[in-house]
């Protein structure tokens, strides 16, 4: 292989793996966010790591994070705003971004 291929696989891997670390993280914030949000509704044990899957799921209706902040912004009604999802969503995708460095 020469110098060029070594480095477009170099990059094309790269960009790979950016991208499921990118999902790992947004998959793991919604977690957090759906146990948080499951706290603010009264939800413990099993009932908890239900709604968390059931926002992990939301997010996969559309691209972005809408998906989820509807979701949550229907679910807590007046127990939230939505200075206050944006800035938990905001929050835990820093902090599950870090313990997914953490892993590494």
């Amino acid at each position: 292989m020469t110098t060029f291929e070594d480095r477009e696989n170099a990059f094309e891997n790269k960009f790979a793996h950016d991208a499921e670390m990118q999902f790992r993280a947004e998959a793991r914030r919604d977690r957090l966010l759906g146990l948080w949000a499951a706290n603010l509704l009264g939800k413990t044990g099993d009932e908890a790591e239900a709604y968390a899957r059931a926002v992990i799921k939301s997010d996969l209706e559309e691209p972005g994070d809408e998906d989820v902040f509807r979701k949550l912004s229907a679910d807590l009604g007046d127990k939230a705003d939505e200075a206050t999802i944006r800035n938990q969503m905001a929050a835990l995708l820093a902090k599950a971004k870090a313990q997914l460095m953490d892993e590494i």
